[in-house]
This record gives structure tokens, sequence and C-alpha cells, in this order.
């Protein structure tokens, strides 16, 4: 949004100097972004008096001109035409930079004659494009600033135009107005008033507008005014300066009263060439589809059912908020012209707009929302403007439908601001500011004016009074301390459970990924997801479809990327949620590592290998421990499909109590998602390990037996699908008071075992509590252990 510091000072009645208006202006949340102030670049240059210009002895076409400045009499060569006696110009003097020529000057010698500064044309202070002579002013004292003389005698050069930026909730202030109200508000000046008398008309409109019924919603009311008799042409000069100091092209007088007000007060207007309306009938419409229209920038467009139109008897003539039409457009001819003031749904504009890919001011206005109640201000302010230039005489205003109403009051809570804030404000402020801002205070009720469509609640007229007041004056202060002494610990016990399982993945050298919780449907239904139940209702692409159910797809995704660019020794690790249902509550943490390729580069020692399932075994043992995590667990099989049927392990507390998996990643998955394997992965669920029974911060004594342990080996004869893992969980369950640790240290097949056989042997370490161990203690516990193995493997004790 740009504006002139003139044109805004049409509207506010203020001294502040241009420094305080664009810090109140960024403190007020419309942020400047920049300022073209020709008023600071001509700030060095100053005035001077030609007391005499001779002819310089080697160059006819220059002059030695003795000029007065404010440092004395100085003698400066000039070579242009109207350089003569007795003139005041504008003089450059040794240091001062000229932006038209980008130079700084400097003493010099010119044929011979030195010159001690320069005096400028209007193309060398980038005033204007003339260059024909130096600058001739028919007022002015020696010494003054040439900035300073504009400002009083030509005001519109050193204007200073300013560039905010609007968030989407403010569509007041793409308007100069809303800009200064809220100046006003803060107490930068007074909001001047700026009505104008309706005009009285002199004869019934013969142009008709109609709404269908079924537009009512996307153009609750249309106003419409015939002028006749107008003489269209270039605009006043002031006109003209507002529009191109904001970067407009004036066009023509009609056109540029439109542009105007869509500056001036968010107001978009349209001007129809009135003889070239149709059957002097208007009407707003929907689209059936397939019409077309030229519009003003003379392209064709092709509209979808649905889009707002306004026709006459031979077709489409405008787009209603977005554009209109060239062959109903006003040219220097028109004499007849009828003004459309109307109110546009802002979602139908911006869909429309969107769809046809036109950016122009009208539905930049519009789809964020301007004043409905402004609409028949609007059509007398621009049919004042008309007839005060383009003189011709006025109808009767005609209405099509109602003005749509907004209407709302919420309560003002002066006890807020400081609850919500954090700021002390008094209750006289409070309602002094929301008044200012246009909301009118019925009691302890404030309704909202009808600019200002995003004020949707109490909380909004707090933010409204601490904006005025200026967050700036808000000091920080340190919370009140709920409790005394030492304070409680700030993190829960899950999450310095998450903290610790992150810490200690990363210290095992797996990269932490951060990926996204959505992903596309087919990767999730490969791990147990993909269900109506946690489909994205509209998800920002068909790859991010539905939320996670398991961290595993987006980390075996990062590693085909990562494959295909090159990389294929992987260790990547998250920590996040994942998700079994759509509803809060549903989902779980989970902590999950993957490992693809090697251990390590290639090494002349062969110390680099391909990574195998008790590499990940291992990590997850030591990410478990690290989160407290009991030391004796089970290792079990049945984990889910994606997890390759023979080559994976769940550790658990019991048969219902998981505390995770690991294992080789199925080759069907691995297919699926590109990723060349094999690939180990794990994951745990840290929410499942057993919170520890005493919560205090002291640790218990550290229980060491004095007593000797005793080891004993035992060497079984199973059949050769029978698992290790089976033997070792059932000699762990012999004695669990006595058995420390259960070991397979060798696995012989064939020989004199036969088809279908395999010995496996195993220790036990037996560590005693209270008593050493006699030789019938430990005969009963290995009786013990071969009873159990035997009888959970169908196997035998190898002789």
């Amino acid at each position: 949004m740009k504006f002139t510091l003139s044109w805004l000072k049409d509207h506010l009645d203020t001294t502040a100097t241009l420094d305080e208006i664009l810090y109140a202006l960024t403190d007020l949340g419309l942020e400047v972004e920049g300022v073209e102030n020709p008023g600071a670049r001509l700030r060095d240059f100053t005035l001077g008096y030609v007391a005499s210009a001779e002819q310089h002895p080697d160059a006819d076409r220059l002059r030695v001109c003795q000029v007065e400045t404010d440092e004395g009499l100085k003698q400066i060569i000039c070579g242009a035409p109207n350089a003569r006696q007795g003139i005041t110009v504008v003089v450059a003097k040794p240091g001062v930079y000229v932006p038209g020529i980008d130079t700084t000057i400097g003493v010099g010698k010119i044929r011979g004659i030195e010159s001690f500064g320069m005096m400028a044309s209007e193309r060398e202070l980038e005033l204007s494009e003339e260059h024909d002579g130096i600058i001739e002013l028919p007022s002015g004292t020696v010494g003054q600033s040439f900035a300073d003389w504009l400002a009083e005698n030509d005001p519109v050069r050193v204007d200073p135009v300013i560039e905010i930026a609007i968030t989407p909730n403010r569509p007041d202030a793409l308007g100069v107005r809303g800009i200064a109200r809220d100046l006003a508000a803060r107490g930068l000046g007074k909001l001047k008033k700026r009505d104008a008398e309706p005009v009285e008309s002199t004869f019934p409109c013969p142009i008709t507008v109609t709404i269908d019924g079924d537009t009512l919603e996307q153009c609750p009311v249309f106003y419409g005014r015939l002028i006749r008799g107008v003489t269209n042409g270039p605009s006043p000069k002031w006109l003209q300066d507002c529009l191109r100091a904001i970067g407009l092209r004036p066009i023509s007088f009609l056109v540029d009263v439109t542009n105007f007000f869509t500056y001036d007060r968010n107001r978009p207007l349209h001007v129809f060439d009135a003889d070239k309306i149709a059957g002097n009938a208007l009407r707003v419409h929907r689209a059936k589809g397939g019409e077309t229209l030229v519009g003003l920038d003379e392209k064709e467009y092709t509209f979808s059912e649905g889009m707002t139109l306004i026709s006459d008897e031979n077709g489409v003539e405008s787009i209603a908020g977005v554009m209109g039409g060239l062959a109903s457009g006003c040219t220097l001819e028109t004499t007849n012209v009828f003004v459309e003031a109307a109110y546009f749904d802002p979602i139908r504009t911006a869909y429309t707009g969107r769809a046809l890919r036109i950016n122009s001011d009208a539905r930049y206005r519009f789809e964020r929302g301007i004043d409905p109640e402004w609409t028949p201000y609007g059509i007398e302010h621009a049919t004042r403007m008309i007839l005060d230039h383009a003189g011709g005489e006025a109808s009767e205003v005609i209405v099509a439908g109602k003005i749509p109403d907004f209407t709302r009051s919420y309560k003002l809570d002066a006890a807020r601001v400081q609850s919500l804030v954090g700021m002390d404000i008094p209750e006289s402020e409070q309602r002094q500011t929301l008044t200012a801002l246009g909301f009118v205070l019925h009691g302890n009720m404030a309704q909202v004016p009808s600019w200002r469509p995003d004020v949707q609640g109490e909380a909004d007229l707090v933010e409204e009074v601490a904006r005025i007041a200026s967050l700036t004056k808000l000091k920080g202060k340190p919370l009140p301390r709920l409790t005394d002494g030492v304070p409680k610990p700030i993190l829960s016990p899950m999450q310095r459970r998450e903290a610790m399982a992150r810490r200690t993945c990363a210290a095992l050298g797996y990269n932490e990924c951060v990926t996204y919780s959505f992903i596309d449907q087919a990767s999730a239904a490969l791990f147990g997801g993909g269900t109506d139940a946690t489909r994205l209702e509209n998800p920002i692409s068909s790859d991010m479809s539905h939320m996670r159910p398991a961290l595993l797809p987006g980390l075996l995704q990062a590693a085909s990327r990562n494959q295909a660019r090159g990389f294929a020794d992987l260790a990547l690790f998250e920590v996040g949620p994942a998700f079994h249902g759509g509803e809060p509550g549903e989902q779980h943490l989970l902590v999950t590592g993957l490992l693809v390729g090697r251990t390590g580069p290639k090494d002349v020692h062969g110390a680099a290998r391909a990574v195998d399932v008790f590499d990940v075994k291992a990590d997850a043992e030591a990410v478990l421990a690290a989160i407290g995590a009991p030391s004796k667990v089970q290792i079990l099989r049945g984990a889910a499909e994606w997890w390759h049927p023979g080559r994976h392990g769940m550790i658990c507390l019991g048969p219902k109590k998981v505390l995770g998996v690991f294992g080789e990643v199925h080759p069907r998955v691995l297919a699926a998602m590109d990723v060349k394997g094999p690939a180990m992965a794990f994951t745990l669920w840290p929410e499942e390990v057993p919170l520890p029974r005493q919560t205090g911060t002291n640790r218990g004594a550290l229980q060491i037996s004095d007593l000797q342990a005793v080891e004993r080996d035992f060497a079984f004869v199973v059949d050769a699908e029978v698992e290790a893992l089976t033997l070792v969980n059932a000699a762990m369950g012999a004695d669990k008071s006595l058995i420390e640790d259960v070991r397979i240290f060798d696995e012989f097949i064939g020989g004199s075992l036969g088809a279908g056989k395999k010995s496996l042997a195993l220790t036990v370490r037996i560590q005693p509590q209270t008593a050493t161990l006699k030789d019938k203690d430990i005969e009963e516990i290995s009786a013990r252990i071969v009873e159990k193995v035997t009888k959970a493997t169908g196997g035998t004790l190898r002789g």
C-alpha cells in the first residue's frame, strides 16, 4: 500500500514529522517497507544568485559566473544557454552528490579556469527530463535549502512516498483514510471530516440493475447512477500527481476517479460508458460456464460456472469485483457515464480472480473485505468529484439488493488487558481508544465498525487497545514463584525419557531426522495404517494424505533419497509421535532407528562389514537401558508383518508387555519404498517402560554379592528349526533369583547328530546371594535347567 505524506495529511491534521509518522505506523502494526523522500536527496543543494556572467575566454558556449552563495562569492563555469546575470539558481557546492549524473561535485579547471561548483538543471536533480538549461527560480534567498524552497512553493516535487505492508486482517488500512484513523487514535493528529453532501438528482435513472436470486450471497447490494453530459479528459494536476506518486498511470478523469477512491477510501468503483450498455439494463448473475469477455487489459477471459458477472442484453460487460470489460469502458469520447458501487463476496471474488489469474486493485480489496456500509457514500463522493471537474447532471441513485448486516458487539472487560497483555491501561483510556477507532460504546458493549471485519471477539478489543497504546511500553516482569524452596522439575518423566532417548541415539552415531507426520496412503498401508481413520480431509499434497502409523516409513523414504544421491551407509533415527487413529489422544511416542549399508568405510584391515540384526539389537538395548528399562527382558518372536519373519525379535517384559522390536526390515517393504537393502531397524515404545517405583532423587545401595559365582556349561541336541533364544529363555526361567546370565557359546550341525538336528551349547552363570552353594544345590539347579530346556524345546541333553 503506497501513499504520499500530503495525501495522508488530507485526512489527518498533524504537525508530526515524517520520522514520527513512520515509527508510529510500524508500531501500530502497519510495517513501513520503504520511503521515497525526494527532499532528502535535495537537502544539500542551496540557492544562489548570479551576480555576473562573462564569456569564457577560450570557449564560445561557456560562461564564467560569479555566484553569491551562503559561503560567499563562488566562481562557477556554466555552459547552459540561460546562464546570465540576475537569476536565482540551484547550486551544488563541492562535495555534493548529484543523482541525475551520478557524480560528486569537486573543484576543477575547465579550459584553464577554476570552477567551484555547479548550477543544476531539473534532469540533473531527477525532477524531470528538462535539461535545456539550468533551473531559474522566481524567488528565494541565497543559502536557502532547495528542498525547503520546493516544500514552500512546489510541495508535490518533494512529497515523500510511504509504502507499508498490509496484513490480511487489516483491509481498512488499504485506504489512506484507515491509516489516518489509526494515527489519530495514537495521538499524532486529528482525523479530518471529509464527508460529501448528497448530490441532488435531476432525473430518473434510465438504466436498471437486477441481481439474480441465487447471486445475492455473492453480490448482496449494487448502487448505480447515471451522470450525463460529462466532459472526459485528462485529470487535474493534483489527481495525476497523486496517482503517479504511488505508481499508477493516469488514464482519463473518469477512470482516475475510480482509482483515486480505491486508494483513498478502500472503495473500488467502476464506470461504464452508459451509451454502450445494451438495453439500458444490467444484470448481476452467476456464470453458466463458457461465457467470454475481453477485459480492460485487452485479454480474453472464459468463465467457469458460479463466477459473478455483470451483463447487459448483449452479454457479459464486467467481472464483478475483479475487472471491467473493454467494450463498455470509458474513453475520452464518453459523455454519459454509469457509476457502479457494489459489495461483492470476498471468498467468491478470491476464487474468481485466482481462477482467471487476474491481480487487480479491486480484487485485492474485495477479497480482503471492504466497508459495505460506505457503499452509498462512495457513490455520492464519486458523483460529487465528477460533477465538480467534468460537469454534467446526475440521475437518481438506483439500488438493487440491500447492504449486508454485519453488526456485532462484544463486551469490553477492562481487566482483560492486564490478564491477556500484561499492560495496565485505565478503563477511560481504553474507551477513548476504541471510540477513536470507530467503535460505538453502549455501556460495556463495544459495537464493531463496519470497516473492521477482523474484530471477531473480546480478545480483539484488547488487541486494539494494546496496539494503540504501543506494545513497546510492555515491561517484562518475572513470573511469581508458585512454591517456596527448590522448585519441582519442569519436565515430566516422559519428557526426560524422550530427551535421553534422543541423546543416546545420537551418541551411538545415528543422525536425527525430523520427517513429516503425514505420508502417502501406500506407504502407510505397508505399516498397518492408511485407513480412513487417519486420512486427512484437506491434505497439502497427495503424498501427505494420511497420518503416519509409524516412524519407520519416513526414515525409509529419507534413506531412499540419500541412496539416490550416492550415500549408501546410513544411520538414521527419529523420536516422535505416530498415530493409530484420528481422534485426540490416539497417538503414541516412538523411538526408531535405521541402519543401512556397512558399519564403516572400506578398510585395509577388513574391519568394515554389512550391518546385521545384532547391531540394532545392541543399540536398542542401549537406548532402553538409558531410559530406565529393566535389564532382564525376554526376546520373543511374532512382530508385525513388515519385519523379516526369521530375523527379528520383540523385547518384552512378558508376553503382553512389549518394549520394542528390532530386526531386519522385510524385503517386500524395502522394494515398495525403493530402498536397497538389507536394512536393519529398531522401534521402541518409551511409554511402555515402567516408571521407577521410587520417585526420589536418591539412588539405592549397590547390590553386589561377595559370594563366589558358579558357571555351568550345557549342550542340548534339538531340532534344527529350534531357535537359540528358546533355550536361553527356558534356562533363565529355571531359577530367576539365582541365575544371573545365560549365553550361547557354540553351535554344531551335522556329524553324528543326523539330519535335521543341531547342538547348542550354553553357559549358565549362577550367583548366590545369601550363602555359598553346595554341590547338592548346584545339582538341583542344573536338573531344573535341563528339565526346563527339554520341556521347552523337545531336545535332549547331549552326552
